[in-house]
């Protein structure tokens, strides 16, 4: 089992910038892949921004040149850099670890993103 346990949530102005990281509980090895999905009201679960071990990213296109998705393969983080952030950013942001090779999936508490317009 891994815990995931995410930081760096709030309010902010559209057009400002929130930092979001998630550290796991134990050392996670290689062959996974690690980032952030976001959940709106009355709205599915949606893939953000995601990272591998060696550092292929995707992202969504609705925060492409906004959004930076980084890790730390020591220290078994990563982390969400937001920048020009809108309204429709507004979510609760969930960190994701998911281990390809076993099917295995973790899930964070989720962390909650308000931009205010």
């Amino acid at each position: 089992q891994v815990q995931l346990v995410e930081s760096g949530g709030g309010l902010v102005q559209a057009g400002g910038s929130l930092r979001l990281s998630c550290a796991a509980s134990r050392n996670i090895g290689g062959r996974n892949t690690m980032g952030w999905y976001r959940q709106a009201p009355g709205k599915e679960r949606e893939l953000v921004a995601t990272v591998t071990v060696g550092g292929t990213t995707n992202y969504a296109d609705s925060v492409k040149g906004r959004f930076t998705v980084s890790r730390d393969n020591v220290k078994n983080t990563v982390s969400l850099q937001m920048n020009s952030l809108k309204p429709e950013d507004t979510a609760v942001y969930y960190c994701s670890l998911r281990f390809p090779y076993t099917g295995d999936n973790y899930w964070g508490q989720g962390t909650q993103v308000t931009v205010s317009s």
